[in-house]
């Protein structure tokens, strides 16, 4: 059989683009998915030599979706791994607070997009010969417990959980196994605000530590590698010392 593919969404940057590098490391063809195409591109010659396929995508639009999936199966054939990353902060506002329009926007990315692509992904691998593949939903932290002012990223990944227990169970008949990694303080762009201060749950602001990207890169891919007999069905992978048991 050739060499397994793999479709990773928000895959320009942060932990998309550090998980796209392990992927393509561990002898995989990547397509990398994100709105922006540059960063894409810059990743995906990264690991050229690895085989990899540049594919603007925007998650929220299911039109977008299915052109992604398009090119993947007319590039390789076949789909073997979805590690779905895409998402949204949505920012911080009390919940009396929140914006309507920013909640149509976040559920749309982290909810909508995530399900758009899971879909695309799950009936490329029910049909492909030999069958089956493996789902990797980002979940988060906060799909156990949220930050203050969060809600709308806090409800879209909570949400996330449902849809991998239902991606997974659905996915029985066909040898298709999902998981979800819930990542917490990874250092990438979107946490370089930790290091000055964060509001926690008592209402103070603290500091609060960081890991290497690389860790959550490294979960995914023995994730991804699993034979489809096997499956994690959750995984927490955080800073040590972060304020997450016992937050609150």
């Amino acid at each position: 059989m050739e060499r397994k593919v793999a479709v990773v969404t928000g895959a320009g940057s942060g932990i998309g683009a550090e998980v796209t590098r392990a992927l393509a490391g561990a002898g995989y063809r990547v397509a990398l998915a994100g709105r922006r195409a540059d960063p894409l591109r810059a990743v995906a010659a990264e690991i050229a030599d690895a085989g990899a396929l540049v594919v603007p995508t925007d998650v929220s639009d299911a039109e977008s979706v299915a052109a992604l999936f398009d090119a993947v199966r007319g590039q390789w054939g076949r789909v073997d791994v979805l590690f779905n990353n895409a998402g949204l902060n949505g920012g911080s506002a009390n919940f009396g607070d929140y914006p309507v329009d920013r909640w149509t926007e976040v559920v749309a990315v982290n909810l909508t997009g995530a399900f758009l692509c899971a879909r695309e992904a799950f009936r490329t691998m029910r049909g492909q010969e030999p069958g089956g593949g493996r789902i990797i939903n980002n979940g988060s932290i906060s799909a156990h417990a949220p930050r203050p002012g969060s809600v709308g990223y806090t409800a879209t990944k909570h949400a996330i959980t449902g849809l991998t227990k239902s991606i997974a169970l659905d996915g029985r008949p066909y040898r298709i196994a999902c998981g979800q990694i819930d990542i917490g303080n990874a250092a990438t762009e979107m946490t370089e605000r930790m290091s000055a201060g964060v509001p926690q749950a008592d209402g103070s602001v603290a500091a609060e530590p960081v890991m290497d990207v690389r860790n959550v890169a490294e979960a995914v891919r023995y994730m991804a590698g699993l034979p489809l007999d096997a499956n994690v069905p959750f995984m927490t992978v955080m800073a040590t010392n972060m304020p997450y048991i016992g937050r609150g």
